[in-house]
């Protein structure tokens, strides 16, 4: 059974209910430095930690003196405004005593699925983890408009679990896990403690309206799962109200386990081989043995480039002698790709007018043959 005491990257999602008092539109301080502690302890095992967080609106609007009316998409984005500069102080001040840095991280449906801004924001994700920091994610309510929003955290956790290669998404809820019905309603109605397998049975008991413990909040929740599993990322929905919610997971409290077949790694090799490769990239004798002993593909090995292709598209990977070595996502365009060829990568900004990532393939988005 998967355990938050096996994660070495985790994600967390935690809404506006958990932080914000509903009654008087101000933050649960109390709540927050429970997690700020829970969050520390996780980072100084050396887990890597990223939040994605409700709230800006319910902050802003409290600011703003908007009130409890429904309000509009330009109130709400004015909110946004008010409310995203609230949640960020709020976790940088629970979080600094701890030594942790924080970092805001802004979000919309547009930066997963535009290649471009994808891997850009992989890239910026990657960096700061690499640096210890916490990333606070939220959708970016101040200019995502319904066309490109997510509509919900829950699926913007999955998709972040997705992109950073998570092993543990954490999904704080107002119930303890996944039940066969709406316990509230349904006193015959039992929690799964393990899914292994998201059935079409299962999925019809998430239903299709609702938020919370109704059955749309569940829905969403599944379609997370979903993301997750086939990610290689293991997630839990449990109870997130009691203090120190993350430690009580740790030592066993009621939640869902969504496990994997796969673990992260194993899934990212398996989604990169099942591209189709756009292009080529030929290699030299002293490439061939980098790669085989593990090692990223710099541009000086690479003697020859064809194909047309964009950044983070699928390239096969050839020797000299015509073997085929693999493939891998690169990181420059095929234009880019043919001014370098053969460049340390001391040459590289000079030549393309801009700082590189150095690899032309990282180790991290290849597959080689028997690898």
């Amino acid at each position: 059974m998967a355990t938050l005491g096996q994660a070495k990257r985790l994600v967390i999602k935690i809404g506006s209910a958990l932080l914000v008092d509903r009654s008087t539109g101000t933050l649960r301080e109390n709540w927050l430095a429970s997690l700020a502690d829970d969050i520390a302890q996780f980072r100084a095992k050396g887990v890597d930690v990223v939040i994605v967080s409700s709230g800006s609106i319910a902050l802003g609007r409290s600011v703003l003196g908007l009130g409890a009316t429904e309000l509009t998409l330009e109130q709400s984005q004015a909110a946004a405004a008010v409310g995203q500069i609230q949640l960020a102080r709020a976790y940088e001040q629970h979080l600094a005593p701890h030594d942790v840095i924080t970092a805001q991280v802004l979000v919309t449906l547009a930066d997963s699925s535009d290649r471009r801004r994808y891997l850009n924001s992989r890239a910026t994700l990657a960096q700061l983890l690499r640096y210890g920091a916490v990333p606070i994610v939220n959708e970016n309510d101040t200019v995502a408009t319904d066309e490109i929003r997510y509509g919900d955290n829950d699926r913007l956790a999955a998709q972040i679990a997705v992109t950073v290669g998570a092993d543990h998404l954490i999904l704080f809820s107002d119930v303890d896990g996944f039940y066969s019905g709406n316990p509230n309603d349904d006193t015959s109605a039992t929690r799964f403690d393990i899914i292994t397998e998201l059935t079409p049975q299962l999925e019809a008991m998430a239903g299709d309206a609702g938020s919370g413990l109704s059955k749309g909040g569940m829905k969403t929740k599944l379609m997370a799962a979903k993301m997750a599993m086939g990610a290689g990322c293991a997630m839990a929905i449990t109870l997130g109200s009691p203090q120190n919610p993350l430690q009580n997971l740790l030592n066993g409290a009621d939640a869902t386990w969504f496990l994997p077949s796969v673990d992260p790694k194993a899934a990212r090799k398996q989604w990169i081989s099942s591209l189709k490769p756009e292009g080529l990239v030929c290699v030299d004798n002293g490439a061939v043995h980098a790669l085989k002993s593990g090692k990223s593909l710099l541009p000086s090995g690479v003697t020859d480039v064809s194909g047309k292709f964009s950044r983070g598209e699928l390239v096969r990977i050839l020797a000299e002698d015509g073997q085929d070595l693999g493939c891998g996502l690169i990181a420059f365009d095929s234009a880019e790709a043919k001014q370098i060829l053969g460049c340390h990568t001391k040459e590289v900004e000079t030549i393309l007018g801009y700082a590189s990532r150095g690899a032309m393939i990282h180790r991290n988005d290849m597959v080689l043959q028997g690898g």
